[in-house]
């Protein structure tokens, strides 16, 4: 007996309940499946334990994985009769990309079907005069910027799991990483769309145009909608010419209001592609398990890592002068520039491989953004609530300092388990939610929402907007069987 979904509303819109009801596998089970494979064929409908447990789940480790089935559809015509077959059958979809996302938004623990746009990962068209491309929903995102480049173009949303990660859940959680500073969040970056709505019709939005001033531009509406109005099949995706001669400086900052003057300094009179920073903890835990070494000899609490193009050779120079003018000031302790690409390369891996390294203590992670003049203050509030509720807890702190957006990671330790370390840490993300509110800030920079932010949601959105955003998921998903339960 494989157990499926269905979904229910209560009295009011919005007010529903999810429930796990089995079905006999001799009735409605058994038929649905057939179905299934009569869309997709047999091979590419999916109930072993593994394809459950591997589907099931994004990289939160909250959840159990407990999918009905995975299905692995072709073809935007496959999607959209699989919708429909679910909104005949009452069965709850789970869109789901690779899986790599931080919030619960691709988990299937309630019996849904998962949706699996792996098959779906062609590049369908490549136009060098409107540099842009138009891809399957499916891509992974390291393929569209490798293909980016063979064109002699560049794709700029770049992030630590772009190895992994698919093109169409980047544009469902409006996926940001390191070059926001210079070239803004995925949503920056989508000419068009098509997508398979709750209902099952068939949208195309936008079409690749710069300029098109007809009302509601619904292309927005589905980036950042984590997969609840409907299922991104198709993107048209704009690229931009590549940067020239990137060099990468990492300076080791004196403290964290210290780092604030530094972005200050630099960004007066460089254009950068990336300021990042991360605490010395990181740095330690990076070196415990990856092969590479202390960016210098001197250990310092805080490191800022900078991206800058040598369009000129006097920009190196002032890059130098600039330094020296931080170390007078007292800020910057000491600093190392990359020599090459490979050095770039390593320099980066001591910021990025932060999240890799972590996972290996289940942390608990705030995915947060204040304005970025703000965040001194803030993340000063927030050390001293650290300390106060997690006084035997490593806390560990990385993040995007040019866009405001800082990563607050919660090391579990050994002696606890799993369920006592994030009951923990959930009761004091009230609190931490509190400081975002009273800063006007957000409780996910990045992440999106999924299950696992849903309880703070009300601290960045009005009880009017979290209205709207209902009725606009019953516009387009009328039987609530897209991604039901996560974000609202």
């Amino acid at each position: 007996m494989v157990t499926c979904a269905t979904r229910h509303y209560g009295p009011e819109m919005g007010s529903s309940t999810f429930l796990s009801i089995p079905i006999e596998s001799d009735s409605m089970d058994k038929n649905t499946l057939q179905q299934l494979h009569a869309i997709v064929g047999e091979t590419r409908v999916l109930t072993d334990a593994d394809s459950l447990q591997s589907y099931g789940l994004d990289r939160t480790t909250v959840w159990t994985a407990a999918p009905c089935a995975v299905v692995l559809p072709g073809s935007i015509e496959e999607v959209q009769a699989i919708v429909r077959l679910a909104n005949s059958e009452d069965l709850a979809i789970v869109p789901s990309g690779g899986r790599t996302g931080l919030s619960g938004g691709a988990v299937a623990k309630s019996g849904e079907l998962v949706l699996a746009l792996d098959r779906m990962n062609k590049v369908l068209d490549f136009n060098a005069v409107d540099r842009s491309l138009t891809c399957q929903a499916g891509i992974i995102t390291q393929q569209l910027q490798e293909y980016a480049e063979e064109q002699g173009l560049f794709y700029p949303v770049d992030f630590a799991s772009a190895g992994s990660s698919q093109i169409g859940g980047n544009i469902a959680t409006n996926a940001g990483g390191i070059n926001v500073i210079r070239y803004g969040m995925t949503r920056d970056w989508v000419l068009g769309l098509k997508v398979v709505t709750g209902n099952g019709d068939i949208l195309e939005l936008n079409r690749g145009l710069i300029k098109n001033n007809t009302g509601y531009d619904f292309r927005h509406l589905f980036i950042g909608s984590e997969g609840t109005l409907g299922i991104i099949c198709e993107a048209t995706m704009r690229l931009a010419p590549p940067p020239k001669d990137p060099a990468v400086l990492v300076l080791g900052v004196s403290d964290f209001p210290a780092i604030m003057d530094v972005l200050k300094t630099y960004s007066g009179a460089l254009t950068l592609n990336a300021f990042e920073f991360f605490s010395d903890l990181a740095l330690d835990k990076v070196l415990a398990h990856q092969p590479l070494t202390a960016p210098f000899e001197q250990r310092t609490p805080y490191y800022a890592l900078l991206e800058f193009e040598q369009t000129t050779p006097e920009v190196l120079d002032t890059a130098m002068g600039l330094f020296e003018n931080c170390v007078a000031a007292g800020w910057v302790l000491d600093g190392v520039v990359s020599q090459n690409i490979s050095q770039a390369k390593n320099l980066w891996r001591l910021r990025e491989d932060i999240s890799e390294t972590l996972s290996f203590a289940k942390p608990y992670k705030n995915d947060i953004s204040v304005q970025v003049s703000q965040m001194p203050d803030f993340i000063r509030a927030v050390d001293d609530l650290a300390s106060q509720r997690y006084p035997d807890f490593e806390v560990v702190w990385y993040g995007h300092i040019g866009d405001g957006n800082l990563h607050l990671n919660i090391l579990k330790p050994d002696e606890l388990s799993v369920e006592e370390f994030n009951q923990q840490c959930s009761s004091v993300s009230v609190e931490v939610s509190e400081l975002v509110q009273a800063f006007n800030g957000s409780v996910s920079a990045e992440h999106g929402i999924g299950l696992l932010k849903k309880p703070y949601l009300s601290y960045t959105r009005s009880e009017t907007e979290i209205s709207l955003m209902r009725q606009m998921k019953s516009l387009f998903d009328p039987k609530g069987i897209l991604n039901p339960g996560k974000l609202i």
